[in-house]
Formats: structure tokens, sequence, C-alpha cells
């Protein structure tokens, strides 16, 4: 049984106009910006030991506006508060571990908020989601916005979440780059809370055993 000639479908090409090249072209640069950039900031592993070099330094002051619409400034805590400054994104895995242990340590804490405030700042590019991530986290601290990373680049923030406690002087007195697991030890530490040792249990200064 013989058979007729086979025809295959032509593949089909894609006719853009020089508009739409040039805005394919844009997206596939944006995508490989974002990919970049969020290979760049986000911590290599979920546990880094990285300790910033502003330690035992002046904190750089910065202004951001809050998500209330309000605009904050580091030096007006200055003689004031301690201040704990995170840095994160809606987009950082390791920021998701890490900001519900901060608003639990807020939280347990609040009702003496006259000796501290935390800061977080977003360097989301897009305000919303930075809304979505507070909302869904149900942080109840101050969210500030640096879109451009003017402020993240003042503290020479390379990788994210990155942490900084700033005592009433305005001096850094812990800053950590990457997610800390001693994170809620080292907060009752620098904040002058009885801290609860990070293997579990109340630090009672005694370790012979």
């Amino acid at each position: 049984m013989s058979q007729g000639p086979l025809y295959t479908v032509p593949p089909m090409r894609l006719r853009l106009s020089p508009a739409g090249w040039f805005a394919l072209a844009l997206l596939a640069a944006f995508t490989i910006f974002i990919t970049w950039r969020v290979k760049k900031l986000e911590a290599s592993t979920h546990d880094r030991s990285d300790e910033s070099g502003l330690v035992n330094e002046a904190a750089p002051n910065f202004e951001l506006p809050a998500l209330d619409g309000q605009t904050v400034s580091l030096a007006s805590f200055h003689g004031k508060k301690k201040l704990v400054v995170s840095f994160w994104a809606s987009w950082c895995g390791p920021c998701k571990t890490e900001m519900p242990i901060l608003r639990e340590f807020y939280e347990k804490h609040r009702k003496e908020a006259e000796k501290f405030e935390f800061l977080a700042i977003s360097i989301d590019d897009n305000q919303r989601d930075a809304e979505r991530f507070a909302s869904e986290m149900k942080l109840p601290f101050p969210i500030l916005l640096d879109p451009k990373s003017q402020a993240a680049d003042l503290y020479n923030v390379d990788a994210i979440p990155a942490l900084f406690i700033i005592d009433e002087r305005g001096k850094v007195v812990y800053g950590h780059i990457g997610f800390d697991s001693s994170l809620e030890f080292v907060l009752a530490q620098k904040l002058g809370f009885k801290p609860t040792s990070p293997f579990g249990g109340a630090d009672d200064g005694d370790s012979s055993h």
C-alpha cells in the first residue's frame, strides 16, 4: 500500500514590529537583572556568620518614608531609644524566617517600647510588594521604604536579611549579614533584656556545665 506525500506544517514565524522587538528585549533584560539582583542580595546560605564592618562605628543617618506616610529619621532616636534596623525584601527567603522572630520579640517586650524601636527597611522596588509582605507577616513595627537602596548602601548591605542594633548614642553595637539562628538571644542581650539561651532555657550566666 503506497503512501501519498507527507506534508509538514511550516513553523510559524513570530512577526513583531520594531516596537514589539524592543519591548521583548526590555522584558528579557529586566528578567535577567531581577534574577541577578536576587542572587546577589539574598544570602547564599540560610545561616551565615558575616559581621558588619560598621560594628563600633557611628550608625549612618537616613531619612526614609514609611508605609503610614510619615518620614522617619534615624537621628531622631538618638539619646532616646535603642534601634533594631532590619533590611529585607518580600522575595527574600531567609527574611521570611527572620521576620516572625522579630515580630514575636517585639510583641513580647512591647510594654517596654520606650526603651527600643524596630525599623524594618524594605528594598523592594514596588511598594505594594512591601505592603503585602508586611500584611501577611502581621508586622507591628514601622516599615520603611528604600527602593533605590540608598540606606542599604550606607550600611554596606550586599545580602539580605541584614540586621543592625544601634545604641542610644547612635553607635552600631551589632551588625550581621544573613540570617542569625541566635537572633532572639542577641536581641535580648543587646537591648538589655534577660536573654534566653540559644540552646534553650534561661541564660543564668553559668558556663561551667
